[in-house]
């Protein structure tokens, strides 16, 4: 399946999550008009207010909660990408300039918190304290997630547990967020909140590990950004893990990491792709997306739950 046959159940709705998101540029502000309006000009997937929509889909689906959910959802997405921008340096993001190589650092981090405080607002609108409180608590795991990245940069001695703890943090923690708020704001028994939540975990593991994976194997052009970028940032993804697991002290990832150079950046991904590392890397991603769907089993059987069960078989063949 695709996204646009995946999206089906809630595309209309979607399609008012972006004309909102592109609202928000809408300013008297006539400086800060022109960056809102590059940042939301391109909103990506649209996976995670997508996710917000299915999940409530099945229940009681009041747009007037649901729709100022999903796009707070993405608007907190987007600011993680704008700050991660700014740390990293990073030049392009989904095949445009970044804010901080436009406008600087200092402009990007302050971009960053304007989204987040809009996201709040937004947030504010599902009157639903649970709610508001759950979207506090994930933005503390999200910038815990990333001070544990940046704190590890260029580290060789993490673990696998490291890994998964980290990608939690910075990606899988706002899958679950979207999922488990959809739920509870179209009034889902219990058992189906927990069980939409531990869907968004698993599902957001499973994303974070294939995006890793394109990393080495996509080109600029489909990525929007240089292939190996997280080598050359020093963040240890599954890939590079596996390849310094199996091929001792002699590999480019060490050396890499050891100079702080992308002089070793080419071989470290000729390594990579000629070995098995990418497919067990898939085979990992795909475990995590069967554990995302068995959560499903309790959920009505709706056209959104088999949309659900479709956006994990999408994410399992990215790049396959």
């Amino acid at each position: 399946m695709e996204l646009s046959e995946i999206y089906a159940p809630v595309q209309q709705d979607l399609n008012r999550v972006r004309d909102t998101l592109r609202s928000i540029s809408r300013i008297e502000y006539t400086w800060l008009a022109e960056q809102l309006s590059y940042l939301v000009k391109e909103t990506g997937k649209g996976i995670r207010p997508a996710l917000t929509l299915l999940s409530g889909r099945s229940y009681n689906y009041n747009l007037d909660y649901l729709l100022p959910m999903a796009v707070s959802v993405e608007l907190m997405h987007t600011a993680t990408l704008v700050h991660d921008d700014a740390i990293d340096k990073a030049l392009k993001r989904r095949g445009q300039a970044t804010i901080n190589s436009i406008w600087g650092n200092e402009i990007a981090v302050l971009m960053g918190d304007y989204l987040f405080a809009k996201a709040g607002e937004f947030v504010a609108e599902t009157q639903t304290p649970r709610v508001i409180k759950l979207f506090s608590q994930t933005l503390g795991t999200i910038s815990s997630g990333e001070i544990n990245q940046f704190r590890g940069a260029f580290n060789l001695n993490q673990t696998r547990e490291d890994y998964f703890r980290r990608i939690y943090g910075k990606t899988a923690s706002l899958f679950s967020l979207a999922t488990q708020s959809g739920a509870i704001l179209a009034q889902a028994p219990e058992p189906a909140v927990a069980s939409l939540k531990e869907y968004g975990d698993n599902l957001g593991i499973a994303f974070q590990i294939v995006d890793d994976i394109l990393d080495f194997t996509s080109t600029e052009e489909a990525l929007g950004k240089p292939v190996g970028s997280d080598l050359t940032q020093g963040t240890l993804t599954l890939p590079s893990m596996l390849l310094i697991e199996r091929y001792g002290d002699d590999n480019p990832v060490k050396k890499i990491f050891r100079t702080h150079s992308q002089k070793n950046l080419a071989e470290a991904i000729q390594m990579v792709l000629n070995s098995s590392i990418i497919p067990d890397c898939y085979k990992i991603a795909s475990e995590y997306c069967e554990k995302a769907c068995r959560n499903l089993d309790s959920i009505l059987d709706t056209a959104s739950r088999r949309a659900l069960y479709g956006l994990a078989e999408y994410v399992s063949r990215q790049g396959t």
